[in-house]
């Protein structure tokens, strides 16, 4: 079996598969300050609880925006899975072309997104992943990465907008029944829910609009793709798995090397 570790911002995501069949995912919070130890004897715990014991784990791979956590989860691979586990990060063969000024600022997440959609739906593309931050990334028709757009994160802009007022409280980030709202919490549902719904649908379009191609296919991801995806045309496909599934991938192109 085979393990795959995106460690974003906010939550540490985790795949277990077994040739290509997925056996296990799940999220952990993203704790910057908890030791290897801590984190292996969390996934020990969750492996065991699912019937998977650390001996079944024979390789993994580990994508991450978070650089103090890397020598972390690094060594709790090795102590607790008996495996070095790739890295993906400049070397590592990804078969994607990235037309942008500076290779290196792209980020691990947006790289395997990239990939597994590509692999997945075909080019052109649009991948929108509603994370943290809320990227879009842009595919012209060769399947190469052309650059994209970085907006603020749903939940980000929730938390941002709670604290820094004495009134509003926190809410579910969920669909009100209207876009009018007849109290305070579904007031902030609406702003949020149909605020990034028209932020999605006018980037999108600006994008095909530049790339000069209607055709373009549109793929997100992400924690609150589906909520907005329930408001908007524009997005032609939700797929929770794309960033898991393209580690596996990215794992058994490398695995070969090493």
């Amino acid at each position: 079996m085979i393990i795959c570790m995106d460690v974003g911002n906010t939550n540490i995501k985790y795949a277990v598969f077994d040739g290509d069949e997925l056996k296990l995912s799940f999220r952990v919070a993203t704790e910057h300050k908890k030791t290897s130890d801590e984190y292996g004897g969390q996934l020990i715990t969750i492996l065991g609880n699912n019937g998977i014991g650390a001996a079944d784990i024979v390789g993994g791979i580990i994508s991450s925006v978070v650089p103090q956590l890397d020598y972390t989860l690094e060594r709790m691979c090795r102590t607790y899975l008996k495996i070095n586990p790739l890295m993906l990060a400049p070397g590592l063969k990804t078969g994607l072309n990235l037309r942008v000024d500076n290779a290196k600022e792209v980020g691990a997440d947006r790289v395997v997104n990239n990939v597994s959609a590509v692999r997945k739906y075909g080019a052109p593309l649009i991948i929108i992943d509603f994370g943290t931050a809320t990227t879009f990334n842009v595919i012209d028709k060769r399947g190469e990465f052309i650059g994209g757009v970085i907006a603020p994160g749903i939940k980000g802009s929730l938390d941002s907008l709670v604290n820094g007022t004495a009134k509003l409280p926190r809410v579910e980030i969920e669909r009100p029944a209207s876009v009018i709202g007849k109290n305070t919490v579904t007031n902030m549902q609406s702003g949020i829910v149909f605020g990034f719904s028209g932020l999605v649908e006018y980037i999108v379009k600006k994008i095909k609009r530049e790339m000069k191609c209607e055709e373009v296919k549109t793929v997100a991801t992400g924690g609150f793709s589906e909520v907005i995806a329930k408001e908007i045309s524009c997005i032609d496909y939700v797929d929770k798995l794309l960033t898991l599934e393209g580690l596996k991938y990215l794992y058994d192109l490398n695995s070969t090397e090493v």
